[in-house]
């Protein structure tokens, strides 16, 4: 999440039998790699720890499957030597983990999880006549401010991998930012919307995870120039077309971006396992993802439940089928 450190599944954090709550808080903390400022601003946010464990498996369970017939699967191997790296993989990682922390935050404040933030409160919204707040709304303000703050992005500095780590990283927030809407009920006689209840929601993870793949499939190769109107080095990427076509293009706020070609991820090395083994489809992405060696064939039997029928009552009640399913595998 800080981009020094892998995305790793953590152990079951609970408090152990006898420990005081507020101790467990503390030792929940301690378990998590972080630096030596987010520790102790995880310290003075009692429910902060969950939430980062919680943020880290959304992160990693979305990457993997949004990159599950690519070559690179987002595996957890190699993944701290690819952080160490500019390659498109690098952006959509500080990407989808700044994403999943957001919606991670917001999200525990509208559940009660966190202490020091509550339901979302957009004076917006209370200004409306006949609309009125009945339901607790994900709070993506605090949850934005609060996560600048945590990663610590006040300062960007002059080195290029900084500067393209940290616009990866608000690409990220800006994902889950624009997938915020207002939800309505409607309470009045017979329907009517005499008067409305509404609330802010941020939209399921798996949309944001699919909204960043495509951002990564059109990712900006970028490098630095300087700017002599604002006096610093900034972001630029190809040349566009057209009257400006002398001057490189400034990627865009939506726009992940890197700064080296990424490896082939075929064979086996530092960054990945290679494909040897991975399921593919024959008639889909066994050519990409096999690189040009081949594919196995094998056939099993697959056991599933068919037949079903609700019985009085109320369970479900099911046969057990069998059915032969064809397997495609990378060669070595």
């Amino acid at each position: 999440l800080t981009g020094k450190e892998a995305l790793t599944h953590f152990p079951s954090l609970g408090a152990p039998g006898g420990s005081a709550p507020g101790k467990a808080h503390v030792k929940q903390c301690e378990l998590l790699q972080l630096s030596r400022k987010q520790k102790r601003l995880c310290r003075r946010e009692p429910g902060l720890a969950e939430t980062l464990r919680d943020a880290i498996r959304l992160g990693v369970l979305e990457c993997q499957f949004q990159f599950r017939s690519e070559r690179w699967n987002c595996s957890l191997e190699g993944r701290p030597s690819l952080l160490k790296r500019g390659f498109k993989e690098t952006a959509f990682l500080y990407a989808v983990s700044s994403a999943a922390l957001t919606h991670s935050l917001a999200r525990a404040c509208s559940a009660g999880r966190m202490e020091r933030c509550t339901c979302d409160d957009s004076p917006g919204l209370e200004n409306r006549k006949a609309w009125q707040w009945g339901v607790c709304g994900d709070n993506l303000k605090y949850s934005t401010k609060f996560l600048k703050k945590f990663l610590g992005q006040k300062r960007i500095g002059k080195d290029l991998r900084a500067k393209v780590d940290i616009h990866n990283t608000n690409v990220g927030i800006k994902a889950v930012k624009n997938g915020l809407k207002t939800t309505c009920k409607c309470h009045g006689v017979s329907g009517s919307c005499a008067v409305r209840t509404c609330w802010k929601q941020l939209s399921p993870f798996h949309e944001i995870g699919r909204l960043l793949k495509l951002r990564y499939d059109d990712a900006v190769k970028v490098f630095s120039t300087s700017n002599d109107a604002v006096g610093h080095s900034e972001l630029a990427g190809p040349h566009r077309h057209g009257p400006s076509a002398k001057h490189p293009a400034l990627p865009r706020p939506t726009d992940l971006v890197y700064v080296e070609d990424s490896p082939s991820f075929c064979r086996p090395s530092k960054y990945s396992l290679g494909t040897a083994g991975r399921t593919c489809s024959r008639e889909g992405n066994c050519d990409s993802m096999c690189c040009g060696r081949g594919y196995n064939t094998q056939s099993r039997l697959v056991t599933f439940s068919c037949h079903c029928q609700v019985q009085w009552c109320c369970y479900v009640e099911c046969q057990q089928c069998m059915q032969e399913e064809v397997v495609y595998s990378c060669k070595q």
